[in-house]
């Protein structure tokens, strides 16, 4: 089955002048200091970047307690996505759906077969012990998404580790995306980077791009305990992806710790209000553990925004979704207050969505 229209969210430029629900980014704005540190950044730039990205790795490594030689550093998380399906070069692979669409993109790109673990609404979009019979000897790779993108519905690390031992059993590439472990309260206890050691076969990736809200800059890492998967990547990429201005932000954002811990508090209030107005205009709210909601509305929900000067994320083209599924960023306590008042218009139990129009 292939691809569904390729879009995303944070379209500002087509749609300008509106309210940006649809990108999943820190509501709190990026950091002073890392805005700093790119603009001192600028009076280097008729340098090249350091291609080790040395400073970078060695503030990584005391931030994720990793030795620096397991880590590897990007333009996004999604760049190296794409490194890590070029070089691992998969025959076949297993994804969820829905999930983030550039696991099945970058896989593509390589001629790789893949394989799908529906989520079903039923119950409630959660990744199931059923997955450990999809892990065969057949596979090459499996990507997940923990939490998972669009659903925010975590995996139990209990599974996880099931996983991983099935991956190692039939020698299968386990890659795990947490970027947006960062907004779980209790985040913690879902990281794997203390199995990395334990499991070679394990590839986490993160990004600072929705931890820091600087997406415009682009800047993610992996880490994994085998030496040979980083060569691989390494050799498939090219030597300077990681700009100046990036590893200079980069090394000042893991130094706001504050920020961060802030940050999950005021997800998790603003997230709070904005479930219960979803919840109080009729629609069914899933998952939705990060800084994200994901929910099941009217399937004009998306236009009737928009015509708001509203824009949210329609997940219609995830693929294993269909017209009616939606997915909101938090965000500020203004912009949330804009969101609420219009869903306040709607009355719970309504029948028909369009009679307010």
């Amino acid at each position: 089955m292939g691809m569904k229209n390729h879009k995303h969210g944070g379209d500002i430029y087509q749609h300008r002048d509106v309210i940006d629900f649809s990108a999943n980014v820190n509501p709190l704005g990026t950091p002073k200091s890392v805005r700093e540190a790119v603009r001192q950044s600028a009076d280097h730039v008729e340098h090249y970047p350091d291609v080790r990205c040395q400073r970078l790795k060695e503030a990584l490594s005391a931030y994720e307690q990793v030795p620096e030689s397991w880590l590897i550093c990007g333009n996004g998380a999604a760049d190296l996505i794409f490194a890590l399906a070029l070089a691992v070069k998969p025959k076949r692979a297993l994804v969820l759906a829905p999930t983030f669409a550039e696991y099945e993109q970058a896989l593509s790109s390589v001629g790789c077969e893949i394989d799908y673990v529906y989520l079903k609404e039923k119950e409630g979009f959660r990744v199931t012990g059923g997955i450990l019979s999809q892990i065969t000897d057949s596979l090459d790779m499996v990507f997940l998404c923990n939490p998972n993108n669009p659903t925010g519905e975590l995996i139990q690390r209990e599974l996880l580790i099931k996983l991983l031992e099935r991956c190692r059993k039939n020698h299968v590439l386990a890659a795990v995306d947490e970027c947006f472990l960062d907004f779980v309260p209790d985040g913690r206890d879902y990281e794997l980077s203390g199995l990395l050691g334990e499991y070679s076969n394990l590839f986490l990736l993160k990004a600072f791009t929705k931890r820091y809200a600087m997406a415009g800059i682009r800047l993610g890492y992996g880490m994994c305990s085998d030496a040979g998967v980083l060569e691989k990547i390494e050799e498939v990429t090219q030597p300077w992806r990681v700009s100046a201005p990036a590893q200079a932000a980069g090394t000042a954002a893991l130094l706001e710790t504050a920020y961060v811990e802030a940050s999950v508090r005021f997800v998790e209030e603003q997230k709070s209000l904005l479930r219960n107005a979803l919840t109080s205009a009729g629609f069914q709210v899933y998952g939705s553990r990060a800084n994200y909601l994901f929910f099941k509305g009217p399937e004009d929900f998306y236009d009737i925004c928009l015509r708001e000067g509203i824009l949210i994320r329609d997940c219609s083209n995830y693929q294993g979704l269909s017209r009616g599924w939606f997915r909101i960023a938090v965000r500020t306590r203004e912009e949330n207050k804009q969101l609420i008042q219009l869903l306040q218009t709607f009355t719970k139990g309504e029948t028909s969505w369009q009679r307010r129009l």
